[in-house]
């Protein structure tokens, strides 16, 4: 909407702004913060990452490293990478995608690395190559909440920012939080990513880790209908 004399008023001025303003943050600070920390984190943390890595090899053996394929930006398929908590081809045996409370399928050292999200360091590597982002959409499986042609036209917004360690929905409910519910909140985040909400995100996700919050499914948060 135009005033006379051509000029656009102050409310549209103001969220063309803004838009300007978060898409610069998007494309090229984030990214350039993403780089920063994930290296410095690496280097930081490898005392843990080393210890870690071979507290796996010594209690359960090969791999260390449990890779799956999961749903990224644009949809687009990537591999990320965990520390293996649960024993080989979990997947495959018990509850399948499911790991609730006491489940016999995780291994006494990877309850501690689950307890701690010490098992998702490993992610900093998928950061680095461009799979993913410190903060956003935790990417889910190829096949789980659905396959990627079962969403709808909204909640494929959510794949429209790269994927994240932490997220809006992981400091809203985590595990606890039904699909549905989960898409909508990691939509809502996609509409307004910017540097002072991964900032909230980031420290809030820091105390979430300290006092465990959210961190264990305690049943099935699907429908079956995914819309």
């Amino acid at each position: 909407m135009f005033q006379a004399g051509g000029k656009k008023n102050n409310s549209e001025q103001v969220g063309i702004s803004l838009i300007s303003k978060r898409s610069f943050y998007s494309s090229v600070v984030k990214r350039c913060l993403d780089l920063l920390i994930s290296v410095l984190a690496l280097v930081l943390l490898s005392p843990i990452i080393l210890l870690s890595a071979l507290a796996v090899l010594l209690s359960s053996g090969y791999p260390v490293i449990f890779t799956q394929d999961r749903l990224g930006y644009k949809g687009k398929v990537f591999r990320i990478y965990k520390f293996r908590s649960m024993v080989r081809n979990a997947e495959h045996t018990g509850s399948g995608v499911y790991s609730e409370e006491g489940d016999e399928r995780v291994t006494k050292v990877g309850r501690i690395l689950r307890a701690t999200s010490i098992d998702e360091l490993p992610q900093l590597l998928n950061i680095i190559k461009g799979d993913m982002s410190l903060i956003g959409p935790r990417p889910p499986l190829t096949y789980h909440p659905w396959p990627i042609e079962k969403y709808s036209k909204e909640q494929l917004h959510m794949f429209d920012v790269l994927p994240g360690i932490t997220g809006w929905a992981q400091i809203n409910g985590r595990k606890a939080v039904e699909w549905h519910k989960r898409i909508e909140l990691n939509c809502w985040y996609a509409d307004h990513v910017s540097f002072s909400l991964d900032c909230r995100i980031l420290f809030t996700t820091f105390f979430k880790v300290l006092s465990r919050a959210d961190n264990v499914n305690k049943g099935k948060t699907l429908d079956s209908d995914p819309h």
